[in-house]
């Protein structure tokens, strides 16, 4: 099926992926755009994933205020100072910030969890399942599960953004990584809540 113009820019828009990326993608889902998004997706998560090892010291530290009662700082990182100054950078980097002013999480990635913490979250669940009654093996694998929820509440990269529950945090960096050509990470951030 022709992949028309109007499509291809449709999709730029939704993906801020490239124009080629675009038309590729969409001919490869056969004109669907859900399929199409899923294989830019893919190839972004594939591209953030072979920048991973580049150093990403330069970018920008934006802040965001929601109505004098909470605030939050947020520094993101990329690896030239060509890429900070540009517009998309700096939209991501605010709607970075707004996303830690509103989910309130407590750290960036699952990395950054001390091991205790994450064993005590373990610990608990654990008790709750042998006092259900659950065999061993069953409890092995719903703890997995139970400490990547939990990791999707408190860590940044693992929480759906708050505009678009659909992609997680770290799916959007990767996207943006794709479509900018750099890494790009979110080196910290804090959060201030009124009264808290």
């Amino acid at each position: 099926m022709a992949t028309n113009m109007e499509n291809i820019t449709q999709l730029r828009e939704m993906t801020g992926a490239g124009m080629m990326d675009c038309k590729k993608a969409l001919e490869e889902a056969d004109s669907d755009f859900e399929k199409a998004i899923t294989i830019l997706r893919k190839k972004g998560a594939a591209t953030a994933a072979k920048r991973s090892e580049r150093d990403a010291k330069e970018g920008i530290i934006v802040s965001y205020i929601h109505n004098g009662r909470i605030g939050a700082l947020l520094e993101l990182n990329c690896e030239t100072d060509f890429v900070a100054l540009n517009e998309d950078f700096k939209a991501l980097a605010a709607e970075l910030v707004m996303h830690v002013a509103a989910a309130a999480p407590e750290y960036v990635s699952p990395d950054d969890v001390p091991a205790d913490i994450v064993n005590k979250e373990r610990e608990l669940e654990e008790t709750k399942l042998v006092e259900a009654g659950k065999s061993a093996e069953v409890i092995e694998k719903i703890l997995d599960g139970k400490i990547a929820k939990y990791y999707s509440q408190v860590c940044l990269l693992k929480q759906p953004f708050v505009k678009n529950p659909d992609i997680t945090i770290e799916d959007m960096l990767n996207e943006k990584t794709a479509a900018i050509g750099e890494k790009l990470a979110v080196r910290r951030f804090a959060r201030y809540e009124l009264g808290k």
